[in-house]
């Protein structure tokens, strides 16, 4: 598969970038917040959920815009810690502005306010064999393979 490049400017298509993200594990350390230039990044290793094998890409995503950022219940201090990424979530305030929640296993979240959504997701590096495909533990039995 050729590498993957995704553009979100509002609400559905950053829902789509949220389903290509869906497990992608990255470090506390490759996570970034600039301030002076408005701007919220994270370098992942994205399962890729389309390969026919398991496998992940080094991926890299990052928001325009951003006004502020939040983090709960992620220990930050441990920049080798691994964070496995679930979902984007996208709440509205005044159209454009609203919030995008980054959400973890175990509880963590990372909010991003954004001025208007303008945000990029890119496959950027080497691909590897995965060591297992992701469980969710709410996903029925028959789809655990």
């Amino acid at each position: 598969m050729d590498l993957l490049r995704l553009v979100a400017f509002d609400p559905e298509d950053l829902a789509v970038i949220s389903a290509h993200l869906q497990d992608s594990l990255l470090r506390i350390g490759d996570i970034a917040y600039l301030p002076k230039e408005r701007r919220f990044a994270i370098q992942t290793r994205r399962y890729d959920w389309e390969a026919a094998t398991p496998q992940r890409r080094l991926t890299c995503m990052h928001f325009e815009h951003v006004k502020a950022v939040r983090v709960r219940g992620i220990d930050q201090s441990n920049k080798d810690a691994v964070l496995n990424l679930l979902a984007i979530a996208f709440e509205q305030g005044d159209a454009p502005s609203g919030t995008a929640t980054l959400i973890f296993a175990e509880g963590g979240a990372i909010q991003v306010d954004l001025e208007c959504i303008e945000m990029q997701m890119k496959d950027i590096g080497p691909v590897w064999a995965a060591e297992s495909r992701p469980v969710h533990e709410d996903q029925p039995q028959s789809e655990r393979l």
